[in-house]
């Protein structure tokens, strides 16, 4: 799955830069919704993001493409890679990691992913 955001000016730290906070966020809500997608019946909560390393500054204006893609299948959970690229400035990620999240059910246990 692929989405898109657009970098606006509430988006920045008083540097002028992109809040690498904002960025973990709408990666997680990305990779949240491509595994929602994947696995409708389900009730994901997220449990792990691997390294959190930011290969190249964003500043306002910029256009992200992130993209999802579903990397391992277990009995209960499931984990995506990330990789966000700047639209304009060519094919190398400016940032990557994988998201694991885990299906619960309404009290919070682990439930299975397959219905």
């Amino acid at each position: 799955m692929e989405t898109h955001r657009l970098v606006l000016p509430g988006d920045l730290n008083h540097y002028g830069f992109v809040f690498g906070g904002r960025l973990l966020a709408w990666i997680d809500e990305a990779s949240w919704i491509a595994a929602s997608l994947d696995y409708p019946h389900c009730q994901f909560v997220t449990v792990a993001m691997d390294t959190v390393e930011f290969h190249h500054s964003v500043r306002e204006g910029t256009i992200l493409r992130i993209s999802c893609e579903r990397k391992k299948e277990g009995n209960t959970s499931t984990t995506y890679q990330v990789r966000v690229f700047d639209e304009r400035a060519g094919h190398h990620p400016i940032f990557s990691t994988n998201v694991t999240f885990v299906s619960v059910d309404d009290e919070g246990r682990k439930r299975s992913i397959r219905g």
